[in-house]
């Protein structure tokens, strides 16, 4: 989730019974449900670090207790410093109700732990069991930006805010909400699943050797027990649904192949997809298919620094090289789950492929190998 959201999180939290706990809690709320992205420090690095990072310890069993903490220290000594000033010799008995630091600190923990589980739903992904497992994990429910459920988190504390006695009352309903539209998005993410076999219809093949079956928790890089296939035929290796930004219903159905991909934007109420496939209105028509072919220079390309830092980031890395007059091999990935892929073709009796609009994309790597084997540059993003 975007900081906005996470921040008006924490403002919401603060008006239930968790605010209630004394003086400091409002503020270590709004700190811890942030808390975990201070691993944008990394971008002192460059994008490659932060790439490296984002979602990762910060994210992970440590960092929640050890940021919970962090915050709690950082309220507390901020408290009493500030005490210390505006208050110098007022009697103990001015002192306003102050949260202890147990209670700060439980609090910061709840609060950097629910930013984790905010996250956790995006189809970005957390490295959720970081730094002892460095695998990616999402449910792939929510859009990074969830515009409903900012609007309900901006409208409950406008309410709020206009008449003090409905704060609670509100806090608590907003909450509802929240519960409510991740309900909605779970049911119609399963939907779009279980519609992908219709949708894609016969040019969806069998199952890899080893392949696992669909999780609630979508996990990646798959695992290594997967057996491809060795001659030309494809297989299937995980189908996934990811969200669209502004409707519940609508979603991207993403298949990964042994040597390419399908991708097919889906509404899990449109009427066809209740009804036996018909001959004359295939749905699998309207796919599109991606070519992920690896030949030895995009193996060589993909063990330079910015290509292993993006293909352990990427969850669908789609690759496309090309060779210019003078020998030089241009090799790109992108991640098929923030752009729709360039030189894509419908899978159609004709199959035509797309007009292909290069178009930046940090969301990617490029790598140029001359004709003699040498690696030119390497950087991440696409496009010129």
């Amino acid at each position: 989730m975007d900081n906005i959201t996470h921040s008006l999180f924490g403002a919401t939290l603060a008006r239930t019974r968790l605010g209630r706990a004394g003086r400091g809690t409002a503020v270590a709320l709004v700190l811890a449900s942030n808390g975990p992205d201070i691993d944008i420090v990394a971008t002192a690095g460059g994008s490659l670090k932060y790439l490296e990072w984002h979602r990762g310890p910060t994210h992970g069993p440590l960092g929640i207790v050890g940021l919970g903490l962090a915050t709690a220290a950082l309220v507390y000594g901020g408290r009493l410093l500030l005490d210390r000033r505006i208050r110098r010799g007022s009697p103990p008995s001015a002192t306003p109700n102050n949260a202890s630091f147990a209670q700060l600190a439980s609090i910061s923990i709840l609060g950097v732990l629910l930013h984790v589980l905010m996250d956790l739903p995006t189809s970005y992904g957390s490295h959720l069991l970081s730094p002892f497992d460095w695998h990616w994990y999402a449910f792939d429910w929510m859009p990074i930006i969830d515009v409903y459920l900012l609007g309900a988190l901006v409208a409950g504390l406008l309410i709020g805010q206009r008449w003090p006695s409905l704060r609670h009352r509100n806090a608590v309903l907003v909450l509802m909400f929240m519960l409510g539209n991740y309900g909605a998005r779970l049911t119609a993410h399963e939907r779009a699943i279980s519609a992908a076999p219709q949708v894609f219809g016969p040019a969806l093949p069998d199952r890899c050797e080893g392949a696992p079956e669909h999780r609630l928790l979508d996990r990646w890089p798959p695992p290594a027990a997967i057996t491809l296939p060795e001659s030309s035929a494809r297989c299937l290796i995980e189908i996934a649904a990811l969200p669209d930004f502004g409707s519940l219903f609508r979603w991207r159905l993403v298949a990964r192949l042994s040597n390419s991909y399908l991708v097919r934007d889906v509404d899990v109420l449109d009427a066809r997809l209740r009804s036996a496939p018909s001959p004359t209105d295939a749905l699998w028509r309207l796919t599109i298919s991606y070519p992920n072919h690896w030949t030895p220079q995009v193996f060589q390309a993909a063990t330079t620094e910015p290509a292993r830092a993006f293909l352990g980031f990427s969850r669908f890395p789609a690759v496309r090289w090309v060779v210019d007059p003078h020998g030089v091999t241009t090799v790109s990935w992108r991640d098929l789950r923030f752009t729709a892929p360039p030189g894509a073709r419908r899978v159609s009796a004709r199959m035509e492929p797309d007009r292909e609009r290069p178009q930046p994309n940090l969301f990617g790597a490029t790598v140029r190998i001359d004709a003699a084997g040498e690696v030119l540059d390497a950087r991440l993003g696409i496009g010129n």
